[in-house]
């Protein structure tokens, strides 16, 4: 004997037990699938929906525990969008990193950092992202906007350094430019990032005092047009 089930419910149930299974998806497992660019984790716990990366870090950054989910809506387009976010006391930290075939970027991305010794031997020891979003097309920077503001502390090689540089992002010959400068004028710190993880930063000092010329010179500065500057390059 056959039974004959109610078209509406019977997609309503299919449906339901569909969602189910993906929503018991683990976090860990999405995260390996999408191959979200640059986020790692000790560990990921709960599922794609709601989960919690332990001591996440985004490329060098550390972010700390945060809370993520995957975003249904993207996915219909082709892209992958994780969101994050943080509370106290670590800092609020909200935002998110997407993912397709060919692209990689951050989104609306607002929070404080600890650096550490990221960026040494520049004593810069924290960064402030306001509303920051960034994406690579093919391992070019596409389009960069929001604001960074860099608290550095202590000095090099002798020579104190301003404590706040700030500046608004954007792209630059490919790649990711960060130009920060004191609210003085006097110092400037260029970070740019490339898609590969390589880095080019340059330290400049407009108006340095005759007798600091030989410290800078020490310090591996040479004279240029905007004064005296010293690049370091790396990866990340």
């Amino acid at each position: 004997m056959r039974v004959r089930l109610p078209l509406r419910p019977t997609i309503f149930f299919l449906a339901a037990f569909a969602f189910s299974l993906v929503a018991l998806i683990p976090l860990s497992a999405a995260v390996g699938w999408f191959g979200v660019e640059g986020l790692a984790a000790r560990e990921a716990t709960g599922s794609i929906w709601l989960g919690m990366l332990k001591e996440a870090q985004l490329g060098p950054v550390p972010l700390g525990d945060v809370r993520a989910r995957l975003n249904f809506w993207p996915l219909l387009l082709g892209r992958a969008r994780l969101s994050l976010s943080r509370d106290e006391p670590d800092g609020r930290f909200e935002g998110a990193v997407s993912v397709s075939r060919h692209s990689f970027g951050i989104e609306d991305m607002t929070g404080r950092f600890r650096t550490g010794a990221l960026f040494a031997p520049v004593p810069v020891s924290m960064l402030d992202l306001d509303d920051v979003s960034a994406h690579f097309e093919s391992g070019q920077c596409e389009s960069a906007e929001g604001r960074v503001r860099a608290t550095a502390s202590g000095e090099l090689a002798g020579i104190p350094l301003p404590t706040d540089l700030a500046g608004n992002i954007r792209c630059a010959e490919g790649a990711l430019l960060l130009p920060l400068a004191s609210q003085t004028g006097i110092g400037q710190l260029d970070l740019s990032i490339r898609a590969d993880g390589s880095y080019r930063l340059e330290l400049i000092v407009r108006q340095a005092d005759p007798a600091l010329v030989p410290r800078l010179a020490a310090a591996g500065f040479q004279p240029s047009a905007q004064g005296y500057s010293r690049r370091i390059e790396g990866h990340f």
